[in-house]
């Protein structure tokens, strides 16, 4: 794992990455992990201790730590990558599990600045009127909201989602988001409706154009390799092509969605943490979401010598229409 001492040595500018978490996740889930392990994070990623070992041997206790098909017991741990500084940023607060929320938030996370506005109270202090003046009613949100990011700035570099699966120690990187069948309620009860909005809509429709399925930019096999060669053997970690159509694959879509029209490289990618928030499991899942951090950037500059923002090809993309 990382020392936890901050490297001065770069003079590069940063790579800049944000991070978020969701909330609770009804009854079941009232402190969600994903957010845990996102607010612990540090602001900076630390420097690297050197490694002795060059092989990455997935764990007789794991069957699903295998690098994918095709893979034998060995791999050869990937060349050693010089990277800039990393900033880490995280999204001031978790994010509410509600299909309306994370569609209204994604955008401000690309177009925002990376420091965010400090979380205000949800409750308005109450004004008392002065003499003549009548008292003014106090309002109450339709919807949940989020805390508002500054529209102003170029944006992070990259964005880590992070969410909740299931009880299995397994640590999952999705390669795709999408577009359709969300037909769970949200933790407010809402149905996204998306087909009966897009009915209606039509040429408006937020999601108009794009395709049903979209893929990160990021090389989800490059970045695993690293990722294993980093973190503990015993770990499961391993790509997943299905995101579950619930509000971890709606996240991940609406920012692969975001990208894709507005033309900018899909410098995003959906981490699946286990739902256990012990605090020893949240000091693990630290350090794998760190290790995961560093091999995305690793695997960017080993192939590209930076971050790249702009689309510089044509867009990764599965047209498939799903009825």
């Amino acid at each position: 794992m990382g020392s936890v001492a901050e490297d001065k040595s770069h003079s590069e500018k940063p790579v800049t990455v944000l991070v978020t978490g969701f909330g609770p996740f009804k009854q079941e889930y009232p402190v969600n992990p994903s957010w845990e392990i996102t607010r612990s994070l540090p602001e900076w990623l630390p420097p690297l201790r050197a490694k002795t070992a060059n092989v990455i041997t997935p764990s007789s206790h794991h069957p699903g730590a295998s690098a994918g098909p095709g893979s034998t017991s060995t791999t050869p741990a990937p060349a050693p990558v010089a990277i800039p500084p990393v900033r880490i940023t995280v999204h001031p607060e978790p994010i509410r599990v509600n299909y309306t929320v994370v569609r209204d938030l994604v955008p401000k996370l690309w177009n925002s600045q990376q420091t965010a506005d400090p979380p205000t109270s949800p409750e308005e202090p109450a004004i008392t009127p002065g003499e003549g003046e009548k008292p003014q009613p106090t309002s109450t949100p339709a919807e949940p909201s989020q805390p508002s990011l500054p529209a102003a700035g170029p944006g992070p570099d990259i964005v880590l989602h992070i969410g909740m699966a299931g009880p299995r120690l397994t640590y999952a990187i999705e390669r795709r988001g999408h577009r359709d069948g969300y037909h769970m309620r949200d933790v407010d009860g809402q149905l996204l409706q998306d087909d009966e909005r897009r009915a209606r809509e039509g040429k408006d429709w937020v999601w108009d154009g794009v395709p049903a399925e979209l893929l990160t930019a990021f090389d989800p096999e490059d970045v695993l390799r690293r990722w294993k060669m980093h973190c503990p053997k015993h770990l499961e970690l391993r790509v997943s092509e299905d995101a579950g159509h619930y509000l971890c694959d709606f996240i991940y879509f609406s920012s692969l969605a975001h990208l894709y029209k507005t033309g900018r490289r899909r410098n995003v990618i959906f981490l699946h943490v286990p739902c256990d928030a012990s605090e020893h499991m949240v000091t693990l899942g630290r350090e794998i979401v760190l290790q995961l951090i560093r091999s995305i950037v690793e695997s960017e500059w080993a192939k590209h010598g930076k971050i790249i923002r702009e689309e510089e090809s044509k867009p990764m993309e599965v047209s498939i229409e799903m009825s």
